[in-house]
């Protein structure tokens, strides 16, 4: 008789098995719940929400909205004085931006639910519309002058018209059709393809802008044609020929021309100099400086109290700093951050070449006008007379950016994992969806209609 008697029906492997205590977690090695391991598992955590398809979209209508927002109470808080100084309500400017933003969210939407062939068919009646707009600003009798600069139409009343500002829009949807053609017939390894009509073109709408005088948007178009080159492959060599050939355009435009002079010669200045030239690059640095981390609180700006010309327009960023300090102008910055972010995710992320061409183009236009805005208010950049992109007063700059977030976010809607993700919230008759739900850019897990997984 053995010492263990076995049970019947019963495997030794089993009673073994009995026999042994499993390893408790309390009981064993401690588990790992340090500060490092919390801190990977939150990284973790933010790589996974990070990845999500619906990313891009969220961040590109999150900072779009809170910029506008933001922009529209900025707006009334720097124009008051302004507006009581010539006799008008002190919501005057606030009102027509406010107006703007409404028509700005209808073009928005419009945009945002239009497919990419319909977008690539509105290519050529856009640049058309813009040529012709264009063309009659230079009429006299037409066109209108402010602040030296023939760039506007009047609408009647108080209401502007600024063509050039949809030029950008122009160039970016036609020749993103143009290269997106072209790359479809293999046609871009050739140079001559590569450049021509799209180079002539953008050079009429610059010729067109610079008989205004309006060189900052000749800049901005000017950054948006490389960003399309950049993107369609031009080879290293052509691509800095073109950038050569501009840079020696731009200094003959700016030697030839005193008042582009004295604005070269405020860089970095900090006294406003002989005749007052460089007054408002100093008090654009005067305001930020007043600032401080937290602003001397809305409203209370002093620069805008005639000091500070352009302080609802071009300057807007400066009084930001003044009434918001270090955190509010940070907190600008990085709205545009997380909105080029959105926009490079997107044209990387894609497989249709006129997407990638377009959503390229925009981020290259409102990420360079950013720049160039906020560079002349720090002093780091000439004073180009460009608002700062969906935050500055003036409908016809709004318009055309609002229409352009708008296609960004088409492009995003657009993916097919954020396709099928934005496809399952959508309720069917108060029934439960079945089908594919994508819950990463790697993982699909399906869903029974009974509930389980």
């Amino acid at each position: 008789m053995p010492a263990k008697q076995m049970l019947p029906g019963r495997r030794p492997s089993a009673v073994k098995a009995q026999g042994r205590k499993r390893p408790a977690a309390a009981a064993g090695r401690p588990a790992r719940s340090g500060p490092l391991e919390r801190l990977r598992r939150t990284q973790r955590q933010l790589t996974k929400a990070w990845d999500r398809p619906l990313t891009a979209y969220y961040l590109i209508f999150g900072s779009s909205l809170l910029l506008t927002g933001l922009g529209l109470v900025m707006v009334y808080s720097a124009s008051m004085i302004k507006a009581l100084q010539l006799g008008l309500g002190d919501a005057y400017f606030f009102k027509k931006q406010f107006l703007a933003a409404l028509i700005g969210a209808v073009l928005l939407f419009a945009a945002s639910r239009m497919p990419v062939k319909l977008h690539r068919a509105l290519s050529y009646p856009v640049l058309a519309g813009t040529l012709f707009l264009m063309v009659l600003v230079q009429v006299p009798g037409i066109g209108v002058s402010i602040n030296g600069n023939q760039n506007w139409i009047s609408l009647g009343g108080p209401f502007m018209l600024q063509p050039s500002e949809f030029g950008k829009l122009a160039l970016i949807l036609w020749g993103a059709d143009l290269l997106a053609r072209k790359g479809e017939k293999g046609l871009l390894s050739q140079w001559k393809h590569l450049l021509v009509p799209l180079v002539p073109v953008a050079f009429l709408l610059l010729g067109l802008i610079m008989l205004g005088g309006d060189m900052g948007t000749a800049m901005i178009l000017g950054a948006v044609l490389f960003g399309l080159l950049w993107l369609a492959g031009a080879p290293t060599r052509m691509f800095a020929g073109v950038l050569v050939f501009a840079g020696v355009i731009v200094a003959l435009l700016i030697k030839t021309s005193p008042h582009r002079m004295d604005r070269l010669a405020c860089l970095g200045a900090t006294d406003p100099g002989k005749n007052d030239l460089c007054w408002q690059a100093v008090h654009g640095i005067y305001a930020l400086a007043s600032g401080g981390w937290f602003g001397s609180g809305l409203g209370a700006s002093v620069e805008k109290w005639g000091q500070l010309p352009e302080a609802h327009t071009d300057f807007i960023f400066a009084i930001t700093g003044e009434e918001l300090g270090l955190a509010g102008t940070l907190s600008v910055l990085a709205l545009f951050a997380a909105l080029g972010y959105a926009g490079i995710r997107v044209a990387g992320r894609t497989e249709d070449s006129f997407v990638r061409y377009a959503a390229g183009g925009v981020t290259t236009w409102i990420t360079a006008q950013a720049v160039i805005n906020i560079g002349a208010v720090l002093g780091l950049l000439p004073i180009a007379g460009v608002p700062l992109p969906l935050f500055s007063y003036g409908g016809s700059a709004l318009l055309p950016t609002m229409f352009a977030v708008g296609l960004l976010i088409a492009f995003a809607r657009e993916e097919p994992a954020a396709r099928a993700a934005l496809a399952m919230r959508r309720p069917r008759s108060g029934r439960q969806r079945s089908g594919p739900i994508w819950k990463s850019m790697r993982r699909r897990v399906k869903r029974r209609p009974s509930g389980e997984r």
